[in-house]
């Protein structure tokens, strides 16, 4: 979209009178306030039918590509619509050959429905009978039944009943030229889609995360999957007039993926994912309507790339930026307990009484030596725990507070006892117990410490903090092959 609108701003500068110019001129000019307020008022009786069709088309869409996707038949569409070409242009010859009108849309959609059944017909069978994969299927169908739909359609050009002059529409889309009586029937396809998708909802959900459990619960697993399919059809069908059959995959399949990134619960990456669709259908088509010279179904597939990208970086469930966040968040955490931990280590290791050790102060210097940090690193690290509460830097050392020296022990305890039942049940060797124990230790719920209490028969009352099974390895001196 913004390089689409990169391109319409040199125009900015073009004279009025080019919209007089010859029809070979080609030129994108920026649209003026009086068509903008036709567009975004919906005036133009054929804008109104336009955006009404795309737009359900688009909640289909996105409503029926969300079980796709989650089904991992995200290609299904993609194939099932390049199956459709040679339906379309056999449908067109049959009509011809009968004396009926070719470029009838029924009996052009009649055919694309049969043509595009037997392509996933193929692909089931491919993936049933063979032992290839079912993206070798799709990939076998799309090309098959696409190279015989461009073979066709150079047939249909040497025919002497007609010509295949606007069949190319259904390749590229032409949303354009929808009349009401498409948007009607497109309406109506998709509405039988929601209905069923609504209807199904429950078996769908169950169908696409656990196929197996939905057949142990007496679900007719195999009638569920083709109802599936069947949807998809009928969605893919009535959208070939809208966005072509290339491009109706991106409709089906963008603003399914851009719900995944709001949210985890399904209701709701359907319900994004219907919503953005029907948004990016109303966008592109009004974009097309006011730059006319831009193909309508490019239009509306660039709308939803756009929202996908949105959504990629600023979903609140799997954005980018809420990724790095919560990354960010856990290295912070990781770090402050790798310091706490570190610090009770080595307070452990002095000659002195408990109580001594509990207000003891240690060099920030000697910290360095424990972890392969660097000094502004374990700085920053500090000044997180101090204001926490957890420690009291002054003069060059750190002092554990009450609440310090209690979680220290407690994530030291932790620690330990992950690497015990390494070292017991694992077999992990001691000298490396270490290192992998702090690859999980961040991250034990406290169900999972008591179950290795449980399993390492502790007695928390008793023995808070076990010793050590290896001795206390700095970091540092233990990458110089160096033990204390």
């Amino acid at each position: 979209m913004l390089l689409l609108l990169l391109t319409c701003i040199p125009a900015l500068a073009a004279p009025t009178q080019a919209s007089a110019q010859s029809i070979t001129d080609r030129r994108i000019e920026w649209p003026s306030g009086e068509q903008w307020r036709r567009v975004v008022l919906l005036e133009d009786y054929n804008t109104r039918v336009v955006i009404f069709g795309v737009a359900v088309l688009g909640v289909a869409a996105g409503l029926v590509g969300s079980f796709t996707l989650l089904r991992k038949r995200a290609l299904l569409g993609d194939a099932l619509s390049h199956a459709s070409l040679p339906g379309i242009a056999a449908a067109f010859m049959f009509a011809g050959v009968m004396g009926m009108d070719g470029k009838s849309l029924p009996i052009l959609l009649f055919g694309a429905t049969v043509s595009g059944l037997l392509g996933v017909g193929l692909v089931l069978v491919i993936q049933r009978q063979t032992r290839l994969k079912e993206d070798a299927g799709l990939g076998i169908a799309l090309s098959v039944f696409f190279g015989a739909g461009m073979a066709l359609l150079g047939v249909v050009q040497q025919m002497d009943t007609g010509h295949a002059a606007g069949l190319e529409s259904f390749i590229y889309g032409k949303t354009a030229s929808m009349n009401a009586n498409d948007a009607r029937l497109i309406a109506a396809a998709s509405c039988v889609a929601i209905l069923g998708c609504l209807l199904l909802f429950k078996e769908f959900k169950l169908l696409c995360f656990d196929e197996n459990f939905a057949g142990s619960r007496g679900m007719p697993v195999l009638l569920l999957d083709l109802t599936l399919m069947a949807l998809v059809v009928l969605v893919t069908i009535v959208g070939l007039q809208a966005v072509g059959l290339i491009l109706m995959v991106a409709l089906m399949v963008i603003p399914a993926a851009a719900g995944r990134f709001w949210s985890e619960r399904m209701w709701t990456v359907a319900g994004l994912a219907a919503l953005l669709g029907g948004i990016g259908g109303i966008i592109g088509a009004a974009s097309s309507a006011l730059f006319p010279r831009l193909p309508s179904g490019a239009m509306i597939v660039l709308t939803c790339t756009a929202l996908f990208l949105f959504s990629m970086m600023f979903g609140t469930a799997r954005g980018v930026l809420v990724r790095l966040l919560r990354r960010r968040r856990l290295n912070r955490r990781v770090r402050k307990q790798h310091l706490l931990r570190g610090l009770y280590e080595l307070l452990e290791s002095k000659p002195a009484n408990k109580q001594a050790k509990r207000n003891m102060a240690v060099p920030i210097e000697e910290l360095l030596s424990i972890r392969s940090w660097s000094s502004t690193q374990l700085r920053r690290t500090i000044a997180q725990a101090e204001s926490d509460q957890y420690l009291v830097q002054r003069d060059g050392t750190v002092r554990l507070t009450q609440a310090g020296y209690a979680e220290a022990a407690r994530l030291t305890r932790q620690h330990r006892l992950w690497e015990l039942y390494l070292i017991s049940y694992a077999e992990v060797a001691p000298g490396r117990v270490d290192r992998d124990a702090d690859d999980i230790e961040h991250v034990l719920e406290p169900e999972l410490v008591d179950e290795l209490e449980a399993l390492l028969d502790q007695e928390p009352l008793r023995i808070p903090v076990p010793a050590s099974p290896h001795g206390v390895i700095h970091e540092a001196s233990d990458s110089q092959g160096q033990h204390p």
